[in-house]
């Protein structure tokens, strides 16, 4: 079986495809012929290298990728479950060795599949799990009520699209940062209030919103430029686990989407937002598994907006 991932870590290059053994359904668990996977910025963290500190015990080769989307080929005897063979699917995946997302077959636990929303291609569907339940938590983190005020940086990328479009859909205003280029695209989302993006985001949603945002969702990782922008005791959520500055009574949260690994029952919420026009699914392009280095390169270039997507052949 093919997957794509790295014996040694280092830039895009360092990608290659790779024979895996093949693997079964167990007790609990599914199966899934994937056809497509997204490529995130976590994926390019696990091939540089710089998240080696969690794969000290594990040898190699190391696949990337926590989104896909395939067809269930096998369900594993006495698992509880309504999926079955030859479902349209998708999933998150935590990876784990050569247990990522990045290869033609995948066995999961069934907690952690959904239906593929309806009408969606497997390129579509990809591009949802990961960056949806991620945006899902930080939502919750934050705990808004209808009427308040969430900020939202990165709001052009694919986590800050799905933070835009979640949110209107709870009843929130949502003051979103673009650049010139991106604006009309924010604006297509959903986002009551555009402000220029760049060093002083902060105080351009300051002047939106002059007693301060009551939850901002850091999806472009601005931290202490942004967090003057939040109320006296309002939410602030970082999607890479800055801890925050403890000033004027904010909470700080740490969006770490692996903790929503298992939430079956959120990503086929997400599903359901998909099939009714709630979320967007966005795709930049699509490469073989032979250009996955391609892929990686472009998203490091920095721009995309979408996702790229690694097509495994049908």
């Amino acid at each position: 079986m093919r997957g794509v991932g790295v014996i040694e870590f280092g830039g895009p290059e360092a990608l290659q495809v790779v024979d895996l053994p093949e693997t079964h359904a167990g007790t609990g668990e599914v199966r899934i012929r994937v056809h497509a996977v997204a490529v995130n910025p976590t994926d390019t963290g696990l091939r540089n290298g710089s998240r080696a500190a969690m794969l000290a015990d594990v040898p190699p080769p190391y696949v990337p990728g926590m989104d896909l989307a395939g067809v269930i080929d096998e369900v594993g005897p006495d698992t509880d479950t309504d999926l079955a063979v030859g479902d349209a699917v998708m999933a998150m995946v935590v990876p784990n060795g050569s247990h990522g997302a990045y290869r033609e077959s995948i066995v999961l636990a069934a907690d952690s599949v959904v239906r593929a929303p309806a009408g969606a291609t497997h390129i579509e569907a990809c591009t949802l799990p990961m960056n949806g339940l991620t945006a899902r938590q930080s939502l919750d983190q934050l705990a808004l009520s209808p009427g308040q005020t969430i900020a939202v940086t990165g709001a052009a990328g694919c986590y800050g699209g799905y933070m835009v479009q979640l949110a209107k859909a709870e009843g929130l205003r949502v003051i979103a940062d673009a650049s010139e280029a991106d604006e009309q695209l924010v604006s297509s989302l959903g986002a009551d209030v555009v402000v220029r993006r760049g060093d002083d985001v902060g105080t351009r949603i300051r002047e939106a919103a002059p007693d301060g945002v009551d939850g901002l969702a850091d999806g472009s990782v601005q931290a202490e430029l942004v967090v003057a922008a939040v109320r006296d005791g309002g939410g602030f959520a970082s999607v890479r686990g800055w801890r925050g500055t403890g000033e004027r009574g904010i909470e700080f949260h740490r969006t770490m989407v692996p903790r929503y690994d298992h939430r079956a029952d959120l990503l086929d919420q997400l599903r359901e937002q998909a099939e009714n026009g709630t979320v967007t699914l966005r795709v930049a392009a699509t490469y073989p598994p032979e250009e996955a280095a391609a892929a990686h390169a472009r998203l490091e270039a920095g721009g995309t907006r979408g996702r790229c997507v690694i097509v495994f052949p049908e």
